[in-house]
């Protein structure tokens, strides 16, 4: 880890660093809004605070952080590559294959909700797995992996 970043992250809290990891193990776009995650990280202290000081569990603090962040278009490609390409695309190249075809796709998200914590149970869920399936069908019979 670079001294500098080392420096960025040593200023945030448990709560903080938390999130910060997640967003970037989940590759969010959030995960350079050092605000939100200031942000997000206060809104989890406070409700671990009002938790104990009421005499009850803490666990909440930890769903406050990630409250509708469930879903990142990353997350989202990555799982229909895994599920429907597994085969096509071994397992060493998901990731890059992934990042390669985001950018590519990123038009077909802004009409679904990702942030909507209960969304890969709902219909719209099955129809942008159903577009991003096609989507990648059609990339990979046209270029390959």
């Amino acid at each position: 880890m670079n001294k500098k970043k080392s420096q960025k992250q040593s200023g945030l809290s448990y709560y903080g660093l938390y999130l910060l990891n997640y967003l970037q193990e989940n590759r969010f776009e959030e995960a350079t809004d050092t605000a939100f995650i200031q942000e997000r990280a206060e809104q989890a202290a406070a409700t671990y605070e009002r938790a104990r000081l009421d005499g009850y569990p803490a666990e909440g603090a930890q769903e406050v952080l990630v409250q509708g962040l469930h879903h990142s278009r990353y997350s989202v490609l990555h799982e229909v590559i895994e599920k429907e390409f597994s085969d096509e695309v071994p397992e060493e190249k998901r990731d890059t294959f992934t990042e390669k075809l985001l950018p590519l796709v990123s038009n077909v998200f802004p009409i679904y909700d990702l942030t909507d914590d209960h969304f890969a149970l709902s219909s719209s869920y099955e129809q942008l797995y159903t577009e991003l399936t096609g989507a990648i069908a059609l990339y990979i019979e046209a270029y390959g992996i």
